[in-house]
């Protein structure tokens, strides 16, 4: 007796369907940043778009959104949002389908958010657009929405402004006001860069819950710890191409591609002490210049020495705070020295003053036993050769007129090396230390890559021979892969040259990578430090281990 089976229902048609998507800028004939970019996302799915910046993972995600820009040609086989053709939506029909059905986190909340406006009235803006809702309905929705994502105080933070508010309280606000309308489809484009580890965590804990049975999640990031937390698939891309895709466990640990595991390679960890994460660089095109008029420390010289450092600040409301707190470290000749911790734990403040940058109300700062701290301006510029400083954003602190002839001349000129040949040779030789080559003089920051530009700052920092170099989050803003390089690069330097490092980060597997000891603050104080591998493999305090356990773990090929 033989039985039939009941027909199986078809399952549901994907809400987002993308077929053949080409995305130019500059006319049809111009060369594609999308470049035959196909995958589909369903209710109850999170897809991961990871990949390096230029890669076109924000502007197939914009597309999907209606936000390509003027003068984007988009070509498809197929381009659908809940089964409708989205390519040919006119600009009427794309307002009212985004905030109602499809919500957009964009990176930086700070920038997102109207500077001119209180973020409840932000969040109550998709409202008014598109939920019938009287004005008090409004205002007891978007309280629901703050305390949905949690944010403390809703009504009080409601009525804020957004440079009033926390990378990580802005975050929130910026996600409920995405999903305000309950849309089908929300769009995070990278959503956790450069927040703390902490907030990271609860940023993505949040998108987590984001996605429900009924609607979509896509996030765009290249912290594949991240993506491997939060997403269902992963599809990878490279040059406006996407080369693998598939279940996040078979991506992630068993990559086909070459690039994907390039990427895999590249993320630092306790893991990758001591190993490289790029490849080895190619021979120097010129002989090396022996231009250097300094000899290096001997290794373990006490270089840097600050004691019980003190700040207090007094705030708009007139409480006065300490933002350091009796912070105290010694730095040896050729050491990393790792400084951790949220925003406002008071690692910033630190690196400033021992800079010179910032004042102490106690505590010294010495340079190899040398006052420094008491010093005044004057006389810190004549010792400030052996201290200089790397920091996060070199854009901003490059004059954008000048080109980098021009930028490592400057630097040169204050570090008195002589004009005519030998500040030439030196010029080409701090060139050839951070792996660039003379075709790089002529050019100006704004054409030079997120990797190029930070290079370039080492060079600069390394001109006036400097022992002590001060590393303010210098790779927070880079992909992986070029992250991967500066780190490498900055490791060859320590072991050519005999530097010490102050490295600050909110990255917890770049410190551990990096760093040889390191300090955790919490509210200005430190509250652990010793041996790296001692103090992040075995936490004494409860901070530390809440740190360590809101970082994403990747587990890759061979774990």
């Amino acid at each position: 007796m033989s039985t039939s089976s009941a027909p199986q229902p078809a399952p549901p048609a994907p809400l987002v369907e993308v077929a053949g998507l080409r995305v130019r800028f500059g006319g049809r004939r111009a060369a594609p940043v999308v470049d035959g970019v196909s995958f589909s996302l369903a209710r109850g799915e999170c897809l991961g778009l990871v990949g390096e910046s230029g890669s076109g993972k924000s502007v197939t995600a914009r597309t999907l959104a209606g936000l390509t820009g003027q003068g984007a040609v988009v070509e498809y086989e197929r381009l659908a949002f809940d089964g409708q053709d989205s390519g040919r939506f006119s600009e009427s029909a794309w307002r009212s389908v985004r905030g109602a059905r499809i919500g957009f986190v964009m990176q930086d909340a700070l920038s997102s958010l109207d500077a001119l406006r209180p973020v409840g009235r932000e969040i109550a803006e998709p409202l008014r657009l598109h939920a019938p809702l009287t004005r008090e309905q409004r205002e007891e929705k978007v309280l629901a929405l703050l305390e949905s994502v949690g944010v403390p105080e809703p009504a009080f933070r409601a009525g804020q402004y957004p440079h009033e508010l926390s990378g990580g309280l802005r975050q929130r606000a910026l996600i409920a006001s995405a999903i305000a309308c309950d849309p089908d489809l929300v769009i995070a484009d990278e959503p956790t860069t450069a927040l703390d580890a902490t907030v990271a965590a609860q940023v993505v804990e949040l998108l987590q819950k984001v996605k429900t049975a009924d609607r979509a999640l896509l996030v765009i990031s290249h912290d594949l710890a991240m993506v491997s937390r939060i997403a269902d698939r992963v599809a990878v891309m490279r040059a406006g191409r996407i080369v693998e895709q598939g279940p996040t466990e078979e991506v992630l640990r068993r990559p086909s591609h070459p690039y994907t595991r390039e990427l895999l390679a590249a993320v630092p960890s306790a893991a990758s002490r001591g190993a490289r994460l790029s490849p080895a660089p190619a021979p120097a095109a010129r002989p090396r210049a022996s231009t250097r008029s300094r000899q290096r420390p001997a290794p373990g010289t006490v270089l840097l020495r600050a004691a019980d450092l003190t700040r207090s600040f007094t705030g708009a409301d007139g409480v006065e705070r300490r933002a350091v707190d009796g912070v105290s470290f010694t730095l040896a000749a050729g050491e990393t020295l790792g400084i951790v911790g949220e925003s406002g734990s008071g690692k910033t403040t630190t690196a400033r003053i021992v800079l010179g940058l910032e004042r102490t109300d106690a505590g010294t700062v010495a340079l190899r036993d040398r006052p420094w701290s008491a010093l005044s301006r004057a006389e810190q510029r004549d010792e400030r050769r052996n201290l200089q400083v790397i920091h996060q954003d070199p854009l901003a602190s490059f004059d954008p007129r000048h080109t980098v002839e021009r930028v490592l001349a400057e630097a040169l000129r204050v570090a008195r090396v002589p004009r005519g040949p030998r500040r030439r040779e030196r010029l080409l030789d701090l060139l050839d230390l951070v792996g660039l080559d003379a075709g790089m003089l002529r050019r100006r920051p704004a054409e030079l890559s997120g990797g190029q530009r930070q290079r370039v700052a080492i060079a600069r920092a390394l001109a006036p021979e400097p022992e002590v170099v001060v590393c303010d989050e210098p790779v927070s803003a880079l992909d992986v892969s070029v992250q991967a390089r500066i780190l490498d690069l900055l490791r060859d330097l320590q072991r050519d040259l005999g530097l010490a490092y102050l490295f600050i980060s909110h990255d917890l597997g770049v410190v551990h990578h990096l760093s040889d000891r390191v300090l955790v603050m919490k509210d200005g104080a430190v509250v652990e430090s010793g041996d790296v591998e001692d103090v992040f493999t075995r936490p004494a305090h409860p901070y530390t281990r809440t740190l360590l356990n809101a970082v994403p773990r990747l587990t890759t090929t061979g774990d």
